[in-house]
């Protein structure tokens, strides 16, 4: 693995794009540090303490929202018009035709996202610079007006940078950029995750309870890890073929569905669901809207509608990405078929019927994983700012971003004739999500 390593600075165009990805991320990160303007800064980091849907936000954000930096909402916005574009494709017939006129059409829907964006970065301001000035958390003599209409530019403009950071660097650099801005902005909160662990310890059996923290974070790890890679391979066989003097097919391979086809995506579009409704009510001195921000941010009705809202991603975005009578008619077309079933629509009745029961279990994993902090919170009694850092979902989004972002290393350097990261020896390459 050293080796290749060194093999990535042999190879100048996966050079360039990993030292501009880094470059992004760095400015990404100073960024976190630019103050919104008018805004008390000690008033605001006392409101994020008080609530989890604060700090499940922080944590996506980097840190973002308890400085209550230019980049105080990070890339939820972005992703929420994601949700919203992908509904409406389902939905509305126009919007499914365009998205099938190829590239086209695909800009066309992007171009769509982005405006969604920066309204709901106007509103979501709009709601958080309201309910700042309800909180106190305002300078003294800042007028309402200029206040409302500042913050709102401010943080929407803040987010339009992160959505052009992120494109960039999925054109330009490596990995997916929206991903991996999420990414960074949890790895920078582990070391302060594991100060906090440390000096805690002597409530939870002092060093051997940190030891057995660290040990238990290893194992969470492990199992996503073994969880993202688990497939369920669906036997095929091609018929054989004569073409001119040539004989084609007669061999037998295998149709992999992965047991989590959606990856990170279910619980980011989750968490963004959750946070726009519950992140404004908090705001709004009111008796029915600080009724709902505190069931959508703690208690059992947080936990069931995160866990039912990742389970119904789950299935849409699987069955937004993956088409089961499209893999039949291509099938069919090359002369495959699975043994026992009849090619055509028997072929993709069987593959939905295989794919829904193994997304299943894709889909209650992604979801016991991610309500993980909250059993950590009530049953132990861990701090929740720990809690969520080495949480479930943090844990599976870092995870998961790093395997896509490997394996896509790791596929420059196969197309160089350089070995990949596990080594001829090891038993051949590393295996991300959507390798």
């Amino acid at each position: 693995m050293a080796d290749s390593f060194v093999n990535i600075a042999k190879i100048p165009e996966l050079r360039k794009r990993i030292l501009f990805t880094i470059m992004m991320l760095g400015i990404y990160r100073v960024g976190i540090f630019v103050p919104t303007p008018g805004i008390s800064a000690e008033a605001v980091q006392k409101i994020v303490s008080q609530g989890t849907v604060f700090e499940i936000f922080n944590l996506f954000s980097g840190g973002a929202l308890a400085q209550f930096s230019v980049f105080a909402l990070g890339i939820m916005p972005y992703i929420s018009s994601s949700i919203i574009l992908q509904l409406l494709t389902v939905v509305v017939p126009s919007i499914e035709r365009l998205s099938k006129e190829g590239e086209s059409g695909r800009k066309k829907i992007t171009q769509y996202t982005r405006y969604g964006t920066v309204v709901l970065s106007l509103i979501q301001g709009f709601g958080i610079s309201y309910g700042l000035k309800q909180q106190g958390a305002v300078l003294p003599g800042v007028p309402d007006w200029q206040f409302y209409l500042t913050t709102m530019v401010t943080l929407a403009a803040g987010t339009a940078f992160l959505m052009w950071l992120g494109e960039m660097i999925s054109e330009r650099g490596i990995g997916n950029g929206i991903s991996l801005i999420i990414f960074a902005g949890i790895v920078t909160r582990i070391p302060v995750g594991f100060r906090d662990a440390w000096s805690i310890k002597e409530q939870f059996a002092g060093f051997f309870g940190f030891i057995v923290l660290v040990a238990f974070i290893g194992f969470i790890i492990g199992a996503i890890i073994f969880m993202e890679r688990a497939q369920r391979r669906i036997p095929v066989q091609y018929a054989k073929r004569v073409v001119g003097n040539k004989m084609y097919g007669g061999q037998s391979s295998h149709l992999p569905l992965k047991v989590n086809t959606a990856g990170v995506i279910p619980p980011i579009f989750a968490s963004s669901i959750i946070m726009f409704p519950a992140t404004i009510a908090q705001f709004v001195k009111s008796g029915p809207l600080q009724a709902i921000a505190s069931a959508l941010s703690q208690g059992w009705v947080h936990t069931a509608l995160y866990a039912g809202l990742i389970i119904f991603f789950a299935y849409f975005y699987t069955a937004v990405t993956f088409n089961p009578v499209d893999v039949a008619d291509n099938m069919k077309k090359f002369g495959g078929f699975i043994p026992g079933i009849r090619p055509g629509k028997n072929t993709s009745d069987y593959i939905d019927r295989v794919l829904t029961r193994v997304t299943l279990g894709g889909a209650l994993y992604v979801a016991g994983i991610c309500v993980l902090p909250e059993f950590l919170i009530r049953q132990f009694g861990i701090p929740s700012s720990l809690a969520y850092t080495f949480g479930g979902t943090s844990l599976m989004i870092v995870v998961g971003v790093a395997m896509d972002t490997l394996a896509q290393i790791e596929s420059h350097l196969l197309t160089r004739h350089y070995e990949g990261f596990l080594g001829a020896k090891a038993g051949g390459r590393f295996r991300g999500r959507r390798t």
